[in-house]
């Protein structure tokens, strides 16, 4: 067959034809088949992901509920999480008068969705924590005892630090002001420096400190060195974590001051609540 003829068939084939007679090696033919890899790949990603979330969305909130159950000191690790999480009750908190509220469902209730719209919160002026915007609500976390009074008080909290938003849980004891502990659930601070904020040894260090004086002053502070308030207010700083150290600080103290919590706190303490 002629070359005259040869061009004459591969130009009645169609761009199909023409494209498939080219050589396996040629340009059109690589970055085609690699265009098609990237799609069928993105979309066996983008498939999986969406099938999954629901189950990321469950683990996230056991996960969650785990953080909750150590701070309170009741986490078993062989008992079901759902079964020991029910002895909370979860409540919807107006941070500005302390009070409960009746408007969401605790129990489904976002803080963080409430926090970043604007009919439910409000952007910072004075932003010691580094949040930008404070939603005008929290779900709060109570825990009671046998004859039913408080035994313990689960508050959320988070704030920047280095590098990142810390996000965790504080308990009180049923005064109020007396800590039980503190931990944080979400982060991204350096491994081996800020991250040490999941360190056993340093959470430890929060048992048993107080946050206000007997005048209602809040005293507690996350420094390298003692406040003239007294060690019952102190928590070491981490080693070699300084900015962490000063995030937890600030967001601690924000939370825990008439911004956050104090309003609750105050009412707790005078028995309204």
């Amino acid at each position: 067959m002629s070359e005259e003829n040869k061009d004459l068939q591969t130009t009645n084939k169609g761009p199909i034809g023409r494209f498939l007679a080219l050589p396996t090696d040629s340009v059109p033919k690589t970055v085609f088949v690699a265009v098609t890899l990237c799609l069928v790949a993105s979309m066996i990603v983008s498939a999986a992901a969406v099938s999954l979330r629901p189950l990321q969305e469950v683990n996230k909130l056991k996960d969650k509920q785990i953080n909750i159950l150590q701070v309170a000191g009741i986490y078993d690790p062989e008992a079901d999480v759902i079964e020991s999480f029910a002895a909370f009750e979860p409540r919807v908190l107006e941070l500005a008068t302390g009070e409960f509220t009746d408007e969401f469902d605790a129990a489904t209730f976002d803080d963080r969705a409430a926090a970043n719209d604007p009919a439910t919160s409000v952007a910072l002026d004075d932003d010691p924590a580094g949040i930008v915007r404070q939603g005008n609500y929290a779900t709060v976390y109570l825990l009671r005892d046998d004859a039913g009074e408080i035994d313990k008080l689960i508050l959320p909290l988070h704030g920047y630090g280095l590098w990142s938003t810390l996000y965790g849980f504080i308990a009180l004891e049923e005064n109020g002001n007396d800590i039980f502990g503190l931990q944080f659930y979400e982060h991204a601070e350096t491994p081996g420096l800020g991250a040490e904020v999941d360190n056993p040894r340093w959470k430890s260090l929060w048992s048993g400190k107080r946050l206000s004086d007997d005048d209602g002053t809040l005293q507690i502070r996350v420094s390298k060195t003692a406040p003239a308030a007294g060690a019952d207010f102190h928590i070491d700083a981490l080693a070699g974590a300084t900015l962490t150290s000063n995030g937890v600080d600030n967001l601690v103290r924000f939370w825990m001051g008439e911004a956050g919590f104090g309003p609750f706190l105050t009412n707790l303490k005078a028995g309204d609540i």
